[in-house]
């Protein structure tokens, strides 16, 4: 039976490990580190539940608000009761007309309704006038982005929007306290490219989540990357009015040119090989830790084939676990021999369990 998942909190996400949860844990246990480095933390769910474990957490994401997630649920010296004043203050404030409302409220084809604009332009304005601390900051910051994901019109990213406004978007959006985690370790966060740490990383079990290019070879490189799906929580991270483009009102620093990860390459190299498998391939290479789990969808860039090779390249494949989405079940470990056979069908994840 798959480890049983403890409590996590996250937004409405592309790339969640949610339904993974287990089975990350499960062969998490099987080797029995101290420290895990999340290379790619995203909402940290993955990262919460490894605190929760009893491991101490290394988490790190290039993006603003991975940061501020981390900073929320991994690091705050205090019981949840701690910040129920502040939240409880926010809550209270009147509505007020400011950036967000101005660029992300309005008729139809918006992320959110006015109502629900308003309150995010006056609490955050708070947020940045009230004297608080590192991790005070982290939880307000948390919570509205939670909220505000509870009350979006949209499919779950802020590329595109609905024609139509969704329920949900009808309701008054709401703070609650963050379920931060009891610290009983010293955990770490970090924000920055994973190959600037990834030489220097001292930990035991490596988790890579990457970003997934398309496998799709008619796909231009003009594309939405996955830093725009979620630019929106950069902004309200950031706090900075950035210049904005397009329909849905990007920022124009997560435009293509600017925000592509070398993961998210669908492109071949001068030597014919798809990039984002030489830079997998480079990832698994330089970690030190001991033992990598690394999630992959069937359908990023990379084959099964080329998967394969970059595994092997870099240590000993010892199991797999298979993920089918589009049956919703969960694969139970399978034989490493089998899973580059039959690793062609659309929808389903593998986890890769590797020791160096």
């Amino acid at each position: 039976m798959p480890t049983a998942i403890p409590p996590t909190e996250g937004i409405k996400y592309a790339g969640s490990k949610l339904k993974l949860l287990p089975h990350i844990l499960e062969l998490t246990s099987k080797v029995e580190p101290k420290t895990v480095f999340d290379g790619f933390s995203g909402t940290t769910r993955v990262s919460q539940a490894f605190a929760q474990q009893g491991y101490r957490v290394i988490a790190n994401d290039i993006a603003a608000w991975s940061k501020v997630f981390g900073d929320c649920y991994l690091l705050g010296p205090h019981p949840r009761e701690h910040y129920q004043d502040l939240i409880d203050h926010l809550n209270s404030l009147p509505g007020k007309q400011g950036w967000f409302t101005e660029h992300y409220a309005g008729d139809r084809k918006k992320p959110w309704q006015r109502h629900n604009t308003l309150k995010l332009d006056a609490i955050r304005e708070e947020i940045e006038h009230l004297s608080l601390n590192q991790h005070e900051k982290a939880v307000a910051l948390t919570s509205l982005i939670l909220a505000m994901d509870e009350v979006d019109s949209t499919i779950g990213h802020y590329a595109s929007y609905l024609n139509e406004w969704s329920p949900r978007s009808y309701r008054e959006m709401k703070l609650r306290v963050p379920k931060v985690i009891p610290k009983t370790r010293d955990h770490e966060v970090r924000n920055a490219d994973v190959f600037d740490l990834v030489k220097s990383m001292n930990a035991d079990l490596a988790y890579y989540d990457p970003p997934y290019g398309s496998n799709n070879d008619k796909m231009p490189p003009s594309r939405v990357r996955y830093a725009a799906y979620y630019h929106l929580w950069t902004s309200i991270c950031l706090f900075d009015n950035p210049a904005l483009f397009g329909k849905a009102n990007r920022r124009a620093d997560t435009s293509d040119v600017l925000s592509a990860s070398v993961f998210e390459e669908f492109r071949r190299n001068d030597d014919g090989r798809f990039i984002v498998v030489k830079a997998i391939e480079r990832l698994l290479r330089q970690t030190k830790a001991k033992h990598i789990i690394l999630s992959y969808s069937s359908g990023g860039r990379a084959t099964a084939e080329e998967l394969n090779e970059a595994i092997s390249s870099a240590g000993k494949l010892i199991e797999v676990v298979e993920v089918d989405y589009k049956r919703n079940v969960m694969g139970g470990m399978r034989w490493t021999d089998e899973w580059v056979r039959d690793a062609h069908e659309p929808n389903r994840e593998f986890l890769f369990l590797i020791e160096k």
